[in-house]
């Protein structure tokens, strides 16, 4: 459906653009915004790569299983269906150490993981199963720690103080997952 709204503004503005004599705007918006992509890719992409660099130092020193043992523990709660020592645990709990780190790119190849695994559990193939959803809204939450990308962002757009956005994106963050946990838990319950 998003896809066809997109579609409909894009269409809409350029038949607007021709019918109004305002082409020249659209081909000069479309160069911009090229290389607006173009800078952002080039200034975020070292940011990423580092953090991504420190999650496989982590992963190879152990640092991200231990941290993913420490997180199951916390996440037998959150998910009581899944059984104890299920593989479902480390693909969450490295979905989560990711996104603490503000690294949506790195957090998504564990979060397919986790779906498959947890796929593997449900008793119903076509539905969503009630850790899926839980999953879910747990990554859409998306708790973070240090929001390195959005800071990479305002550093490509030269804030004076890049890194002040920590605490409002920490608390933000912690409040979406809390309140997206407990309306998980609701909605479960009224509707079992």
């Amino acid at each position: 459906m998003v896809n066809k709204l997109w579609f409909f503004f894009i269409v809409s503005g350029i038949a607007y653009a021709f019918l109004s004599g305002n082409v020249q705007i659209i081909n000069e918006e479309i160069l911009k915004s090229a290389n607006t992509s173009f800078t952002m890719v080039c200034q975020i992409l070292p940011v990423i790569a580092l953090w991504l660099g420190i999650m496989n130092i982590a992963k190879k020193s152990g640092l991200l299983e231990k941290l993913s043992k420490g997180l199951s523990k916390i996440l037998k709660y959150i998910f009581p269906e899944i059984p104890k020592n299920h593989e479902s645990f480390g693909y969450i709990a490295s979905n989560m150490i990711a996104n603490l780190f503000g690294l949506g790119n790195a957090a998504t190849p564990f979060g397919l993981k986790a779906m498959k695994s947890l796929q593997t559990l449900n008793p119903k193939k076509t539905e969503a199963s009630r850790s899926m959803i839980t999953f879910l809204v747990l990554n859409t939450s998306g708790l973070t720690l240090i929001p390195t990308t959005i800071i990479s962002l305002r550093m490509m757009h030269h804030s004076a103080n890049p890194s002040e956005i920590v605490l409002a994106c920490i608390l933000a963050t912690l409040v979406s997952t809390t309140v997206g946990l407990i309306a998980d838990r609701i909605l479960y319950k009224v509707t079992s």
